[in-house]
């Protein structure tokens, strides 16, 4: 089978389809190691959007994937009868996840066999499925192994699951994600890429284990000047800056092309702009709270950590969406300035480069971050594919991004935008 692939393959880079895609995370990791996202999924409009501005190249279906079908994906994209390598995707975990109320009856998990139920169709060669680490614990790990079951009766082999941290694979964030390879019974055998670097201990006092230590907090936000020192970014997310010198993490950020393991589509971006970057406005008794918070603890009333320059982030949260209250995720403290990071520092923690924007309210930015995968595993999990596959990464051709009008839609907007007739997320009450 690989030689097959490598053969079809040797003047362009092999194709994947990213189901649940959100506003692009795992997109990107799968494409800083070499893969065409030729067609993606994303139920929710607004972040489709966002997707549809970071991912020009790539045909968007903002669709309920429980209503399309792998030929439709085929006829409607440029791949056609072309091989798949692989088809990914997190199915939505809130149903799951262990820092909320876990329910085994939540309708949201019967997505996971819909995940299975599109790669059987689509037949690609390898699949990856995204998820929370609370899939593993207790009656939850019925809904795995029906996963599981689902994919081996397509003619898969699929490897055991297992958790991953983000931290180990070189993002300054303690995340832990499970994730499940699949194989087509033709295809050579993938395996999970090994750790990169040690964690950081969120206090910075002490580390585990022999490998170098990875990036901190300090290396990740302190070449960002300060969003509260910019009156432009009260009404805007975007003002143009001098960033300070770069540590090597935040240069492969604000420098895609000095990342020479990083194979994606050099976006256009001017090197001045500070984007994803509109201001909180906090009370004076909470800014003296904040003031008085020691890096690497929490503050006691409003319960955020305040982060430690030498240690790492704790996990970035989403909040719940529209449909579940529309409540705001804690945010962490900056370790430098008396309040909540920005978007764009959530999305340097996270692995993003400085070109990729997100919606431009501080809600749905916090949450397309929250909601996603750290680049940077994403892109470990995805060459370890491309290393089974025995394909050699090629780097792809700059391109520009989309509209910008994209990133600023409302729920009605981007619901006029895809054409969608009836309202498929409740409008947002808080």
């Amino acid at each position: 089978m690989a030689d097959t692939v490598q053969q079809r393959n040797a003047n362009q880079r092999p194709f994947a389809v990213d189901l649940f895609a959100g506003s692009g995370g795992l997109s990107l990791g799968f494409e800083e190691a070499g893969f065409d996202v030729a067609a993606s999924v994303e139920f929710d409009p607004v972040h489709a959007a966002v997707h549809s501005y970071n991912f020009p190249q790539t045909t968007m279906f903002c669709r309920d994937v429980r209503t399309m079908t792998g030929d439709e994906i085929r006829e409607n994209s440029r791949i056609g009868s072309s091989e798949i390598l692989v088809v990914f995707g997190g199915p939505p975990c809130q149903g799951i996840s262990l820092m909320g109320k876990r329910n085994v009856e939540d309708p949201r998990n019967e997505l996971l066999l819909e995940f299975a139920r599109v790669v059987a169709e689509l037949r690609p060669c390898y699949c990856v499925m995204e998820n929370v680490a609370g899939l593993v614990v207790g009656k939850h790990r019925a809904l795995l192994d029906g996963v599981v079951a689902r994919l081996e009766k397509a003619g898969y082999s699929v490897l055991s699951p297992r958790v991953l941290q983000a931290s180990e694979y070189g993002v300054p964030q303690s995340r832990r994600r499970l994730f499940l390879i699949g194989m087509r019974k033709d295809a050579t055998p993938a395996a999970y890429p090994p750790p990169i670097v040690t964690a950081r201990r969120i206090d910075g006092s002490s580390v585990v284990g022999e490998l170098p230590l990875g990036p901190s907090v300090s290396e990740a936000l302190f070449d960002i000047p300060n969003a509260d020192n910019y009156e432009e970014l009260l009404d805007s997310d975007e003002v143009t800056v001098r960033y300070g010198e770069p540590s090597a993490y935040a240069k492969r950020l604000r420098d895609v092309l000095s990342d020479a393991d990083n194979y994606a589509s050099p976006r256009v971006c001017a090197d001045t702009l500070l984007s994803s970057s509109r201001r909180t406005n906090h009370s004076q008794t909470s800014i003296e709270r904040f003031k008085a918070t020691l890096p690497g603890t929490t503050e006691s009333v409003s319960r955020f950590l305040r982060l430690h320059p030498d240690g790492i982030s704790n996990t970035l949260r989403a909040g719940t969406a529209s449909d579940r209250g529309a409540y705001t995720a804690p945010r962490p403290i900056h370790p430098l300035y008396p309040r909540v990071i920005t978007v764009r520092e959530a999305a340097r923690l996270h692995g993003y480069p400085d070109w990729f924007r997100f919606h431009v309210t501080k809600w749905n930015g916090f949450r397309e971050v929250g909601n996603s995968v750290p680049v940077f595993l994403g892109r470990a999990v995805a060459s370890s594919v491309m290393k089974a596959a025995n394909l050699t990464p090629v780097r792809a051709e700059t391109v520009r991004t989309g509209d910008k009008s994209l990133l600023s839609f409302s729920q009605s907007e981007a619901e006029k935008y895809f054409e969608i007739e009836e309202k498929v997320i409740p409008a947002r009450s808080r």
